[in-house]
């Protein structure tokens, strides 16, 4: 009896104690909120005004989780994800009873399919294709679907290792990103395209200044394939790459050749082009030392000053063009970015692809210049369309991050990614097991390959690269939909884009 009386007491107190704690921080933040000069809400309305902020924050999660319906979410809704995480673990990716998407809505594309499909074994599985047929050592990329740039430090070491591996074992390119090559770029032995950005890491001497001692070096290595000179990427067109310095560490800032901690911000452009001329000098030198094939990548806001690189090729000749040009949409991702450039510069991906592709072939380049389209492109649907659109090749580097575990927290920009693919917090990375990611990766690229080899076989071609813009038709506003190749018919050359 006497104990349960004393185990009572003791309980009083505690909530005595509680209720004191409680009422001394209440009264504590009151002084604190009301008199700071900051914030008006917390000033007018001290105590409550925090709540605020508090319901900001998980508001987020909340409509991740709880709230938005499969396809309402941006930049990514839940059934794309969904999609990339069952295709990811290999199994049956079917669904029942009916789409969820509104195919109603203006520039949904639906593929034409055919009365009379092929047959199965008349169904054919997509065939490699040269690029940089003029440089000593042409590269014969034998996926149409790859892994875009994505650098060591913007993504971490387990997550490089996994994209490495998952792309060897797919049998897809993986794209160093601007950061340079680091030595889990080449744990898998997969296929390389070295991306140098406007501050040449990696590559360059110790004024910033390309190094032609260092890109053969690079050369040597018989896993890089191609370089790709970077001029603008969709996410931020006229500003270059950031790392914030919370993510330079040792060895990222001894790849780099930059100081440790401090933030890694590229020039806004290459210093040595300023021109067409120039961009064309440029790559015909990095062709020549490495003897691969070179091209660029970039984000276009009208195609009419590309004209004049066009016409600078046909007066200079074939063998002076690039071997491929990467196109960004506007709609493309990134670690950190302004949100004006994220959110308001640069042609989405689907009004810029055609009119590149257009150009190339009035200028006839078809054959000459491969062209990559990169840019939200990460279902089957949306390759298939770059296909029908006039794209040789498609790269994606957001549905690699969904295979890789991505939940999109926003948080790329920070050091606290929690599924440890953006962060190089070792207790975070820690839940990125590379032994069951890579795996995930590759099935992932698998996947989308014989989805949009199925679409092909459903509009009756044997193989994707066969499609053209006759099989796709574009919804309209009023739910009527228009042959692409209606919205998009060849322009005469010289005619602005």
């Amino acid at each position: 009896m006497n104990f349960m009386l004393n185990f009572l007491q003791l309980l009083a107190l505690l909530f005595v104690l509680v209720i004191g704690v409680f009422v001394v921080l209440v009264i504590l933040f009151f002084i604190i909120d009301k008199t700071q000069t900051g914030d008006a809400i917390r000033r007018n309305y001290p105590v409550i005004g925090r709540f605020r902020h508090l319901f900001t924050s998980l508001g987020e999660f909340f409509r991740q989780y709880f709230f938005a319906m499969d396809r309402e979410e941006m930049p990514f809704n839940r059934a794309q994800r969904d999609w990339v995480a069952h295709a990811s673990k290999g199994g049956d990716n079917t669904i029942a009873f009916g789409s969820t998407r509104n195919l109603g809505l203006a520039g949904t594309p639906i593929f034409v399919n055919a009365a009379f499909p092929p047959l199965d074994d008349q169904f054919a599985t997509t065939a490699p294709m040269i690029i940089g047929p003029t440089a000593a050592i042409p590269y014969s990329a034998k996926s149409i679907f790859n892994i875009s740039g994505m650098s060591y430090g913007a993504i971490s070491k387990p997550a490089v290792e996994a994209l490495s591996r998952g792309a060897a074992k797919a049998g897809v390119w993986l794209n160093t990103g601007e950061g340079g090559l680091s030595p889990f770029h080449l744990t898998g032995g997969c296929d390389i395209v070295y991306q140098i950005g406007t501050a040449k890491y990696g590559v360059r001497d110790e004024h910033g200044n390309l190094s032609d001692e260092k890109l053969r070096a690079m050369s040597e290595n018989p896993h890089i394939k191609m370089f790709e000179l970077k001029l603008a990427q969709g996410a931020k067109p006229g500003k270059g790459g950031i790392l914030p310095g919370s993510k330079v560490n040792a060895e990222i800032a001894e790849i780099r050749g930059i100081k440790e901690g401090e933030d890694s911000i590229s020039p806004n452009r290459h210093r040595d082009i300023n021109d067409f001329a120039q961009l064309l000098d440029v790559i015909g030198h990095i062709r020549e030392v490495t003897g691969r094939p070179v091209g660029f990548k970039t984000v276009i806001g009208s195609t009419t000053p590309w004209v004049e690189l066009f016409q600078l090729i046909l007066a200079r000749g074939p063998d002076s063009a690039p071997d491929f040009i990467t196109l960004d949409g506007g709609e493309g991702g990134t670690g950190a970015a302004p949100m004006p450039l994220m959110d308001l510069v640069g042609m989405p991906i689907r009004d810029a692809l055609p009119r590149i592709v257009d150009l190339r072939d009035e200028y006839g380049l078809k054959e000459r210049i491969r062209i990559i389209a990169a840019g939200k492109l990460v279902n089957p649907g949306d390759v298939a369309w770059a296909i029908c659109a006039g794209a040789d090749f498609v790269t994606s580097a957001r549905g690699f991050m969904f295979s890789l575990g991505c939940i999109q927290a926003l948080k790329c920009n920070k050091n606290t990614c929690p599924t440890g693919i953006t962060t190089h917090d070792r207790r975070l990375q820690a839940g990125l097991v590379v032994e069951d990611k890579y795996n995930k990766v590759a099935n992932y690229a698998k996947s989308v390959i014989k989805e949009v080899e199925t679409i092909a076989h459903s509009v009756g071609v044997a193989e994707p690269r066969q499609m053209r813009r006759r099989h796709v038709r574009m919804v309209q506003a009023d739910g009527t939909s228009i042959p692409f190749n209606k919205i998009r018919p060849s322009y005469n050359l010289g005619t602005p884009l």
